[in-house]
Order: C-alpha cells, then sequence, then structure tokens
C-alpha cells in the first residue's frame, strides 16, 4: 500500500531553554505526524534561539541550511573557566578580571575574528574513537580534541559590564561559540565561560519569524481547525 506523500515544509522553531534539539524536532515531529523530520543544525540545551525543522522532502536541504552562516548573541562571563566552557560544569578556577577594559577586550576579539584554529569543547559531540567526547568527559576520560579551522566574520561587544560581557557573533558552520569564550578569557589571562547564548539567524533564516514549540502547537491546530 503506497503512503500519501508528506508535505514538505520548514518551520522556524525558537527552541526554548533546558531542550536538547532532539526534543524540539520530536515535540514537532508529534505535533505534526510526519514521518521525516529533522533539524539543521543542533543547539546545545542551555542555548536558546533559532533551530530549523523541515518534514517531508525538505529535509533533503538540511545540508544547506547547515552549511549557512549563522549568528548569536549571547554573554560570556570572565575570571573563571568551567571543563564545559559553559554552566553545566561550575567553576572550577577564579581568576581576577576587574582590571580588563572593553578595549582590552576588542583586541582579543580582533584576535579570534577571520580564519581561525580552534580546538571544540571535550563536552561536544565530536566522536573520539566511536564515542561522544562529552560522554568521555562526564566518565573523566576527557581527550583534547584536534583543533579545526574555522570562518569567524564578525565578534563584537554590544555590552560591557564586567564580569559580563555580551556579544555578537557571525561565524561558520561548526564554530564552537564555547570555545570562542574559552579562548577569549585565555588571551585576556583572566578565564571566561559561556553563560547565555541565543541563535539568531541562519542564513536568511531569522528569529524574529521563528516561533516556540508552544506557539506551533497553537498554529497547527488552528491550520487543521481551518481545514475542516
Amino acid at each position: 500500500m503506497n503512503q500519501t506523500p508528506e508535505p514538505a515544509r520548514i518551520f522556524l522553531v525558537n527552541k526554548p531553554l533546558g531542550w536538547s534539539s532532539f526534543q524540539a524536532v520530536k515535540k514537532m515531529k508529534y505535533l505534526l505526524k510526519a514521518r521525516k523530520c529533522g533539524h539543521a543544525g543542533t543547539l546545545d540545551p542551555l542555548a536558546t534561539g533559532l533551530l530549523i525543522i523541515c518534514t517531508g522532502k525538505a529535509t533533503k536541504q538540511l545540508p544547506e541550511f547547515q552549511a549557512q552562516q549563522k549568528e548569536y548573541t549571547g554573554t560570556i562571563t570572565l575570571g573563571g573557566i568551567t571543563p564545559s566552557y559553559d554552566l553545566e560544569t561550575e567553576v572550577v578556577s577564579r581568576m581576577p578580571f576587574e582590571h580588563i577594559s572593553r578595549e582590552e577586550v576588542q583586541a582579543a576579539m580582533a584576535q579570534l575574528t577571520g580564519e581561525i584554529e580552534q580546538v571544540p569543547p571535550v563536552f561536544s559531540a565530536v566522536k573520539v574513537d566511536g564515542k561522544r567526547s562529552y560522554k568521555l568527559a562526564r566518565q573523566g576520560e576527557a581527550k583534547v580534541l584536534d583543533a579545526r579551522k574555522v570562518l569567524v566574520e564578525s565578534f563584537e561587544i554590544t555590552r560591557f559590564a564586567l564580569p559580563e560581557v555580551d556579544f555578537r557573533v557571525a561565524c561558520s558552520k561548526g564554530t564552537y561559540i564555547r570555545s570562542l569564550a574559552h579562548d577569549l578569557g585565555r588571551l585576556l589571562g583572566c578565564g571566561g565561560y559561556l553563560s547565555a547564548l541565543v541563535r539568531t539567524r541562519i542564513g536568511d533564516f531569522r528569529i524574529e519569524d521563528a516561533h516556540t514549540p508552544a506557539e506551533w502547537q497553537e498554529i497547527l491546530k488552528e491550520e487543521t481547525d481551518l481545514s475542516q
């Protein structure tokens, strides 16, 4: 028995804090009763913002979307280091940060702009000998990962209120914003970690046009009601 072709649709989802990208896809798949559903670029549970979710034949466009430039806003907290480079793990080392100036932060950001060599966090999904690096890290078996080239097209301060530095960054696929936060702290000599992150853009798709899963539930319910 032939199945009815599944509608090819693209959904812009504003992923809530604490949700994994997989959870967001699972929720949309349930709401849509979709057989084929996927996303274009993982967001960590501690990050929020734009997630592109496709159904049916639109899933063939996922690699194209994943390759597009991404933009983020967020907060880097100076004066400490965490093993995960964000708030998933606790601060293990604290250092003075009060002497750091806005100009010094800008200069350090400039060093992290352009084509750079970046080491992914050990708490990441990169595979090491067939295992996810974050699983090894949680078991106390973390291994330093190989550096990779990424393109950071812009990295700028949007608010300076020590120990917090708000930023905007535009970058290529594969860039770890957590690593940018860690490397910024390293260059400044005071340590730093990512304390908030929002993905605001993927290519021409923007967060302003996205809806939370709860909002999509209402929108899709209205669509169903109107079609009956």
